[in-house]
Protein backbone atom coordinates (compact mmCIF):
# COMPACT_ATOMS: atom_id res chain seq x y z
CA UNK A 1 0.00 0.00 0.00
CA UNK A 2 1.25 3.53 -0.76
CA UNK A 3 1.94 5.91 1.44
CA UNK A 4 -0.89 8.18 0.20
CA UNK A 5 -3.26 5.29 0.46
CA UNK A 6 -2.34 4.65 4.01
CA UNK A 7 -3.03 8.42 4.68
CA UNK A 8 -6.54 8.66 3.37
CA UNK A 9 -7.29 5.08 5.27
CA UNK A 10 -5.89 6.71 8.78
CA UNK A 11 -8.15 10.03 7.83
CA UNK A 12 -11.03 7.56 7.00
CA UNK A 13 -10.21 6.19 10.65
CA UNK A 14 -10.27 9.62 12.35
CA UNK A 15 -13.39 10.35 10.57
CA UNK A 16 -15.47 7.74 11.62
CA UNK A 17 -14.24 7.68 15.53
CA UNK A 18 -12.07 6.41 18.33
CA UNK A 19 -14.01 4.03 19.64
CA UNK A 20 -11.30 4.45 22.75
CA UNK A 21 -12.25 8.06 22.47
CA UNK A 22 -15.62 6.84 22.67
CA UNK A 23 -15.35 4.99 25.37
CA UNK A 24 -13.31 7.35 27.45
CA UNK A 25 -16.01 10.41 26.91
CA UNK A 26 -18.87 8.28 27.71
CA UNK A 27 -17.22 6.51 30.64
CA UNK A 28 -16.18 10.70 32.23
CA UNK A 29 -20.04 11.49 31.09
CA UNK A 30 -20.80 8.95 33.78
CA UNK A 31 -18.03 9.33 36.33
CA UNK A 32 -18.43 13.11 36.44
CA UNK A 33 -21.59 13.44 38.03
CA UNK A 34 -21.04 10.84 40.68
CA UNK A 35 -17.96 12.44 41.70
CA UNK A 36 -19.95 15.73 42.06
CA UNK A 37 -22.78 14.47 44.31
CA UNK A 38 -20.10 12.58 46.30
CA UNK A 39 -18.08 15.68 47.08
CA UNK A 40 -21.46 17.10 48.17
CA UNK A 41 -22.27 14.94 50.14
CA UNK A 42 -19.18 14.89 51.94
CA UNK A 43 -19.23 18.77 52.06
CA UNK A 44 -23.00 18.44 53.50
CA UNK A 45 -22.09 15.33 55.99
CA UNK A 46 -19.18 17.82 57.25
CA UNK A 47 -21.05 20.82 57.39
CA UNK A 48 -24.13 19.32 58.94
CA UNK A 49 -21.96 17.93 61.83
CA UNK A 50 -21.32 21.70 62.80
CA UNK A 51 -24.54 23.21 63.18
CA UNK A 52 -26.53 22.96 66.06
CA UNK A 53 -30.36 24.49 65.73
CA UNK A 54 -33.29 24.83 68.44
CA UNK A 55 -34.48 21.03 67.45
CA UNK A 56 -31.06 19.34 67.16
CA UNK A 57 -28.16 18.88 64.81
CA UNK A 58 -28.76 19.78 61.26
CA UNK A 59 -29.62 16.72 59.43
CA UNK A 60 -26.79 14.60 57.25
CA UNK A 61 -26.93 12.36 54.55
CA UNK A 62 -27.92 9.29 56.96
CA UNK A 63 -29.96 10.70 58.84
CA UNK A 64 -32.21 12.18 55.62
CA UNK A 65 -32.24 8.38 54.29
CA UNK A 66 -33.24 7.10 57.67
CA UNK A 67 -36.45 9.52 56.98
CA UNK A 68 -36.85 8.91 53.71
CA UNK A 69 -37.55 5.15 54.64
CA UNK A 70 -39.84 6.24 57.72
CA UNK A 71 -42.06 8.07 55.06
CA UNK A 72 -41.96 5.01 53.01
CA UNK A 73 -43.13 2.63 55.71
CA UNK A 74 -45.95 5.38 56.87
CA UNK A 75 -47.19 5.37 53.43
CA UNK A 76 -47.08 1.58 53.12
CA UNK A 77 -48.81 1.59 56.97
CA UNK A 78 -51.63 3.81 55.93
CA UNK A 79 -52.22 2.41 52.58
CA UNK A 80 -53.24 -0.94 54.63
CA UNK A 81 -55.32 1.13 56.59
CA UNK A 82 -56.94 1.90 53.95
CA UNK A 83 -57.43 -1.08 52.34
CA UNK A 84 -58.94 -2.58 55.45
CA UNK A 85 -61.07 0.05 55.59
CA UNK A 86 -62.62 -0.21 52.09
CA UNK A 87 -62.64 -4.43 53.07
CA UNK A 88 -64.85 -3.87 56.16
CA UNK A 89 -66.81 -1.14 54.36
CA UNK A 90 -67.70 -3.55 51.96
CA UNK A 91 -68.70 -6.53 53.90
CA UNK A 92 -70.58 -4.55 56.09
CA UNK A 93 -72.70 -2.99 52.73
CA UNK A 94 -72.97 -7.05 51.71
CA UNK A 95 -74.85 -7.87 54.63
CA UNK A 96 -77.19 -4.94 54.84
CA UNK A 97 -77.82 -5.43 50.93
CA UNK A 98 -78.72 -9.08 51.94
CA UNK A 99 -80.80 -8.14 55.10
CA UNK A 100 -82.60 -5.68 52.81
CA UNK A 101 -82.48 -5.98 49.30
CA UNK A 102 -83.62 -2.20 47.93
CA UNK A 103 -80.47 -0.54 50.56
CA UNK A 104 -78.79 1.42 48.35
CA UNK A 105 -74.81 0.96 49.61
CA UNK A 106 -72.73 4.22 50.74
CA UNK A 107 -69.31 4.19 49.74
CA UNK A 108 -67.59 6.74 51.26
CA UNK A 109 -63.75 7.18 51.12
CA UNK A 110 -60.95 6.67 53.56
CA UNK A 111 -60.26 10.03 55.29
CA UNK A 112 -57.11 9.20 56.95
CA UNK A 113 -53.86 11.66 56.68
CA UNK A 114 -52.79 12.11 53.58
CA UNK A 115 -48.72 10.71 53.10
CA UNK A 116 -45.79 12.08 51.47
CA UNK A 117 -46.01 10.18 48.71
CA UNK A 118 -49.91 12.01 48.69
CA UNK A 119 -48.63 15.05 48.57
CA UNK A 120 -46.62 14.57 45.83
CA UNK A 121 -48.79 13.35 43.57
CA UNK A 122 -51.25 16.32 44.79
CA UNK A 123 -48.41 18.63 43.54
CA UNK A 124 -48.05 17.10 40.50
CA UNK A 125 -50.96 17.08 39.28
CA UNK A 126 -51.74 20.69 40.47
CA UNK A 127 -48.73 21.93 38.31
CA UNK A 128 -49.43 19.78 35.65
CA UNK A 129 -52.71 21.49 35.30
CA UNK A 130 -51.63 24.89 36.01
CA UNK A 131 -49.15 24.63 33.47
CA UNK A 132 -50.98 23.41 30.57
CA UNK A 133 -53.59 26.35 31.20
CA UNK A 134 -51.08 28.67 31.00
CA UNK A 135 -49.80 26.32 27.87
CA UNK A 136 -53.07 26.59 25.87
CA UNK A 137 -53.22 30.67 26.75
CA UNK A 138 -49.29 31.56 26.38
CA UNK A 139 -48.48 29.74 22.73
CA UNK A 140 -51.33 30.95 20.67
CA UNK A 141 -50.77 34.52 21.76
CA UNK A 142 -47.28 34.62 21.74
CA UNK A 143 -47.78 33.05 17.75
CA UNK A 144 -49.84 36.08 17.09
CA UNK A 145 -47.49 38.61 18.80
CA UNK A 146 -44.52 37.58 17.04
CA UNK A 147 -46.74 37.35 13.49
CA UNK A 148 -48.31 40.62 14.24
CA UNK A 149 -46.54 43.79 15.51
CA UNK A 150 -49.42 45.40 16.19
CA UNK A 151 -50.70 42.74 18.36
CA UNK A 152 -47.63 42.68 19.93
CA UNK A 153 -47.48 46.55 20.12
CA UNK A 154 -50.96 46.11 22.10
CA UNK A 155 -49.99 43.28 24.84
CA UNK A 156 -46.34 44.36 25.64
CA UNK A 157 -47.88 47.10 28.03
CA UNK A 158 -49.30 44.15 29.42
CA UNK A 159 -46.93 41.49 29.78
CA UNK A 160 -44.33 44.08 31.14
CA UNK A 161 -46.92 44.84 33.81
CA UNK A 162 -47.72 41.53 35.20
CA UNK A 163 -44.69 39.87 34.30
CA UNK A 164 -42.64 41.17 37.50
CA UNK A 165 -45.82 40.45 39.61
CA UNK A 166 -44.69 37.72 42.59
CA UNK A 167 -47.08 34.42 43.02
CA UNK A 168 -47.48 35.59 46.47
CA UNK A 169 -49.22 39.08 45.86
CA UNK A 170 -51.46 37.16 43.03
CA UNK A 171 -52.27 34.19 45.85
CA UNK A 172 -54.79 36.07 48.05
CA UNK A 173 -56.48 37.88 45.15
CA UNK A 174 -57.17 34.44 43.38
CA UNK A 175 -58.46 33.13 46.37
CA UNK A 176 -60.67 35.47 46.93
CA UNK A 177 -62.07 34.91 42.71
CA UNK A 178 -62.35 31.68 43.50
CA UNK A 179 -64.37 31.38 46.63
CA UNK A 180 -66.54 34.16 45.40
CA UNK A 181 -66.95 32.73 41.90
CA UNK A 182 -66.12 28.48 42.51
CA UNK A 183 -69.45 28.12 44.54
CA UNK A 184 -71.24 24.27 44.58
CA UNK A 185 -72.69 22.09 46.57
CA UNK A 186 -71.00 19.15 44.78
CA UNK A 187 -67.88 19.91 43.47
CA UNK A 188 -65.59 18.47 40.89
CA UNK A 189 -62.50 19.85 42.05
CA UNK A 190 -61.52 21.47 45.55
CA UNK A 191 -61.23 24.83 45.73
CA UNK A 192 -57.59 24.73 47.54
CA UNK A 193 -56.67 22.84 43.82
CA UNK A 194 -57.92 25.69 41.80
CA UNK A 195 -56.66 28.55 43.93
CA UNK A 196 -53.12 26.94 43.49
CA UNK A 197 -53.98 25.23 39.93
CA UNK A 198 -54.56 28.97 38.83
CA UNK A 199 -51.88 30.69 40.21
CA UNK A 200 -49.63 28.80 38.81
CA UNK A 201 -50.96 29.40 35.98
CA UNK A 202 -50.87 33.06 36.05
CA UNK A 203 -46.94 33.01 36.96
CA UNK A 204 -46.38 30.27 34.27
CA UNK A 205 -47.75 32.74 31.39
CA UNK A 206 -44.72 34.61 30.82
CA UNK A 207 -42.10 33.18 29.92
CA UNK A 208 -43.57 31.06 27.45
CA UNK A 209 -45.59 33.62 26.06
CA UNK A 210 -42.53 35.93 25.46
CA UNK A 211 -40.36 33.08 23.74
CA UNK A 212 -42.89 32.02 21.33
CA UNK A 213 -43.14 35.92 20.38
CA UNK A 214 -39.45 35.89 19.91
CA UNK A 215 -39.13 32.40 18.16
CA UNK A 216 -41.91 33.18 15.95
CA UNK A 217 -40.63 37.33 14.91
CA UNK A 218 -36.99 35.69 14.23
CA UNK A 219 -38.06 33.08 11.67
CA UNK A 220 -35.27 33.35 9.10
CA UNK A 221 -36.85 35.62 5.79
CA UNK A 222 -35.76 32.99 3.02
CA UNK A 223 -38.27 30.28 5.11
CA UNK A 224 -40.97 33.24 4.78
CA UNK A 225 -39.89 34.05 1.38
CA UNK A 226 -40.24 30.73 -0.12
CA UNK A 227 -43.74 30.73 1.96
CA UNK A 228 -45.11 34.17 -0.47
CA UNK A 229 -43.65 32.09 -3.22
CA UNK A 230 -45.83 29.01 -3.23
CA UNK A 231 -48.51 31.37 -1.99
CA UNK A 232 -49.22 29.13 1.08
CA UNK A 233 -52.75 29.35 2.98
CA UNK A 234 -52.24 30.94 6.14
CA UNK A 235 -53.10 27.82 8.50
CA UNK A 236 -50.65 26.04 6.15
CA UNK A 237 -47.78 28.82 6.96
CA UNK A 238 -48.17 28.16 10.43
CA UNK A 239 -48.32 24.72 10.87
CA UNK A 240 -45.14 24.04 7.94
CA UNK A 241 -43.20 27.13 8.41
CA UNK A 242 -43.90 29.23 11.72
CA UNK A 243 -43.97 26.27 14.41
CA UNK A 244 -41.37 23.86 12.74
CA UNK A 245 -39.01 27.19 13.01
CA UNK A 246 -40.06 27.91 15.96
CA UNK A 247 -39.86 24.95 18.32
CA UNK A 248 -36.69 25.73 19.75
CA UNK A 249 -37.32 28.88 21.40
CA UNK A 250 -40.93 27.86 22.28
CA UNK A 251 -40.21 25.15 24.40
CA UNK A 252 -36.85 27.14 25.96
CA UNK A 253 -40.38 29.06 27.01
CA UNK A 254 -42.40 26.22 28.36
CA UNK A 255 -39.58 24.93 30.49
CA UNK A 256 -39.11 28.15 31.73
CA UNK A 257 -42.78 28.14 32.77
CA UNK A 258 -42.65 24.68 34.40
CA UNK A 259 -39.39 25.40 36.41
CA UNK A 260 -41.09 28.60 37.16
CA UNK A 261 -44.73 26.68 37.63
CA UNK A 262 -43.23 24.09 40.12
CA UNK A 263 -41.66 27.06 42.24
CA UNK A 264 -44.41 29.27 42.58
CA UNK A 265 -46.66 25.68 43.66
CA UNK A 266 -44.26 25.13 46.57
CA UNK A 267 -45.05 28.37 47.75
CA UNK A 268 -48.33 29.03 47.02
CA UNK A 269 -49.50 25.76 49.18
CA UNK A 270 -47.05 26.93 51.93
CA UNK A 271 -48.65 29.88 52.44
CA UNK A 272 -52.06 28.88 51.77
CA UNK A 273 -51.87 25.71 53.12
CA UNK A 274 -53.52 23.92 50.45
CA UNK A 275 -52.55 20.30 50.13
CA UNK A 276 -48.86 19.33 48.64
CA UNK A 277 -45.40 19.48 49.40
CA UNK A 278 -45.37 22.90 50.36
CA UNK A 279 -47.80 22.06 53.29
CA UNK A 280 -46.00 18.78 54.08
CA UNK A 281 -42.95 21.31 54.46
CA UNK A 282 -44.43 23.95 56.38
CA UNK A 283 -46.35 21.06 58.86
CA UNK A 284 -43.26 19.40 59.90
CA UNK A 285 -41.23 22.86 60.50
CA UNK A 286 -44.41 23.70 63.06
CA UNK A 287 -44.52 20.30 64.43
CA UNK A 288 -40.85 20.65 65.60
CA UNK A 289 -39.73 17.23 66.66
CA UNK A 290 -36.13 16.37 66.52
CA UNK A 291 -36.96 14.36 63.31
CA UNK A 292 -38.48 17.45 61.41
CA UNK A 293 -35.32 18.97 60.00
CA UNK A 294 -34.25 16.03 57.85
CA UNK A 295 -38.01 15.41 56.95
CA UNK A 296 -38.10 18.78 55.72
CA UNK A 297 -34.74 17.87 54.15
CA UNK A 298 -36.33 14.58 52.20
CA UNK A 299 -39.18 17.04 50.98
CA UNK A 300 -36.75 19.70 49.79
CA UNK A 301 -34.20 17.22 48.00
CA UNK A 302 -37.76 15.61 46.48
CA UNK A 303 -38.59 19.23 44.99
CA UNK A 304 -35.53 19.32 43.36
CA UNK A 305 -35.27 15.47 42.05
CA UNK A 306 -39.12 16.71 40.37
CA UNK A 307 -38.03 19.74 39.26
CA UNK A 308 -34.71 18.02 37.45
CA UNK A 309 -36.97 15.44 35.88
CA UNK A 310 -39.88 17.55 34.90
CA UNK A 311 -37.28 19.62 32.55
CA UNK A 312 -35.56 16.44 31.20
CA UNK A 313 -38.96 15.29 30.03
CA UNK A 314 -39.74 18.51 28.43
CA UNK A 315 -36.49 17.93 26.69
CA UNK A 316 -37.53 14.34 25.52
CA UNK A 317 -40.67 15.91 24.37
CA UNK A 318 -38.94 18.82 22.33
CA UNK A 319 -36.66 16.08 20.69
CA UNK A 320 -39.45 13.96 19.62
CA UNK A 321 -41.55 17.11 17.85
CA UNK A 322 -38.32 19.25 16.51
CA UNK A 323 -37.17 18.82 13.02
CA UNK A 324 -33.61 19.18 13.98
CA UNK A 325 -33.04 15.71 15.15
CA UNK A 326 -29.20 17.27 15.21
CA UNK A 327 -29.60 19.94 17.27
CA UNK A 328 -27.56 20.24 20.36
CA UNK A 329 -30.67 20.21 23.19
CA UNK A 330 -29.10 20.47 27.16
Amino acid sequence: MSKSASLVTSIGQLKEGNPLKTLMSNTQALLLPVIGLLLFLAVWNGVARNIDTSLGQFPGPSQVWTQTLTLIDEHNAQREKADAFYVRQDERNAKRVAQDPEYQPKIRPFTGAPTFFDQIWTSLYTVMVGFLIASLIAVPVGILCGLSKSAYTAINPLIQLFKPVSPLAWLPLVTMVVSALYVSDDPVFSKSFVTSAFTVSLCCLWPTLINTAVGVSNIDKDLVNVSRVLRLKPLTHLTKIVLPASIPMIFTGLRLSLGIGWMVLIAAEMLAQNPGLGKFVWDEFQNGSSESLARIMVAVLTIGAIGFILDRLMLMLQRLVSWDKSSVLR
